[in-house]
């Protein structure tokens, strides 16, 4: 089963609390630095997405989503805070882009994930759906 042949990768963005020792000049400089970076990937037509995600939700459990609990929890240092939708050609060019994070010497991390195109469970392709045209 081939499921490596998609050439996008996934940045999880980890970490809610990296800035919380930055100044404000130095939170709006990081923030500044951030947006250059995405703008800078976006006109490279390395991006395909990405968004900052919400502090709260809600994390759904159990058989039959039984449990619904708020999450994810603030004390959570790997809490998710956003998410680049990237497409490039290897793993290695994900990491070194990874590298430039203006958040990692704050102690932000970012979490890279290849994204396949077969569910590794049935084997079966999972249908091509591009977020331009994803109806919510």
């Amino acid at each position: 089963m081939n499921t490596q042949n998609k050439n996008e990768y996934l940045f999880l963005f980890r970490g809610t609390d990296w800035s919380k020792n930055l100044s404000p000049e130095e939170m709006q400089n990081v923030a500044s630095q951030w947006m250059a970076w995405f703008k800078r990937l976006s006109e490279e037509g390395k991006v395909i997405g990405g968004s900052p995600l919400d502090g709260e939700g809600k994390v759904v459990s159990g058989k039959n989503g039984r449990t619904i609990s708020d999450g994810p929890f603030a004390e959570s240092k790997e809490a998710i805070g956003g998410y680049f939708l990237l497409r490039v050609d290897t793993m290695e060019e994900a990491v070194a882009i990874a590298k430039q994070c203006p958040g990692l010497p704050h102690g932000a991390k970012v979490e890279v994930r290849h994204i396949i195109d077969q569910c590794p469970l049935s084997g079966e392709p999972v249908p091509n759906v591009h977020l331009e045209t994803a109806d919510a």
